[in-house]
C-alpha cells in the first residue's frame, strides 16, 4: 500500500469539485476574497505548519514541518520529520525516512483535488460559506469562516477556516470528516515571495543512498 504523509492524507479527504460562488454569506465572500488577493501577490510561499488529528476512536497524532511552494510552477516541498514530498510539477517523490524508501509517481497537477500548489486558494470554489464569529488566540484576533461542500458525497461534513483579522492570512484550517475523524493545520509561519533554490524541488539519490526505489509511474 503506498504510504503517504499524514499532511497529504488530509488534504487528499477534502477533494472538490470546481463551482462558482454560490448562495454564500456576503461577509463570508468579502473575507475570503481579500485572502485569495493576499495569497494571489505571491509567486512563491514557505510556511512552517503543525497538524493536529483527533481519531472518532479517541487516538491522535501530531506532526510538523516546512511547506515550500513555488506556485508560478507547480512546485513544492513538504518536509516533516519522518517523510518528505518533492514534486517538479511533472514528478512527485514521496520519500519515507524511517522505511528507508522512496516512492515515485506523476504529479497531480488536479484542480478538482487539494495539493500543495493550491492549499492556500482551495476555498475559492465548491463550497458554501459563512461568516460566523470571532475568535481570541494567542492575543490574534480571528475571523471564522466555516465552509460546506456544495457536492454532499464527499466525505467530509465542513472545513472551519480561521483567518487572521489583522493580516488576511490563514491561521489554520480544520476538516471534519464523516468518520469522526478531525484535523488541523495550523500555520505558525508563513512568507511570501522568497527566492528559492531549484534544487530544492528535485530529488538527489545521492542523499538518500541504501534507500529502496519504487517506481510508481
Amino acid at each position: 500500500m503506498k504510504k503517504q504523509l499524514w499532511f497529504m492524507v488530509g488534504l487528499l479527504i477534502i477533494a472538490y469539485s470546481q463551482n462558482s460562488y454560490a448562495q454564500n454569506d456576503a461577509a463570508a465572500k468579502a473575507l475570503l476574497t481579500k485572502v485569495s488577493q493576499k495569497y494571489s501577490a505571491y509567486k512563491t510561499i514557505q510556511a512552517n505548519f503543525s497538524l493536529d488529528i483527533k481519531q472518532a476512536n479517541g487516538g491522535s497524532h501530531t506532526d510538523a514541518g516546512t511547506i515550500y511552494l513555488d506556485k508560478s510552477n507547480n512546485k513544492y516541498q513538504v518536509n516533516t520529520k519522518n517523510q518528505v514530498l518533492i514534486s517538479d510539477s511533472k514528478t512527485q517523490w514521496n520519500i519515507m525516512k524511517t522505511e528507508k524508501e522512496v516512492e515515485i509517481s506523476e504529479a497531480s497537477n488536479s484542480t478538482n483535488e487539494i495539493n500543495p500548489t493550491n492549499i492556500f486558494s482551495f476555498y475559492t470554489s465548491g463550497f458554501k460559506y459563512t461568516l460566523t464569529n470571532t475568535e481570541k488566540v494567542k492575543g490574534l484576533t480571528l475571523s471564522v469562516v466555516e465552509l460546506s461542500p456544495l457536492d454532499s458525497k464527499k466525505n467530509y461534513s465542513k472545513i472551519k477556516l480561521r483567518i487572521n483579522k489583522a493580516s488576511n492570512l490563514i491561521y489554520d484550517t480544520t476538516v471534519f470528516d464523516k468518520s469522526g475523524n478531525r484535523y488541523t493545520y495550523t500555520l505558525a509561519s508563513q512568507e511570501g515571495n522568497k527566492g528559492f533554490s531549484a534544487n530544492l524541488f528535485a530529488f538527489n539519490k545521492n542523499d538518500y543512498k541504501g534507500f529502496e526505489i519504487v517506481d510508481l509511474r
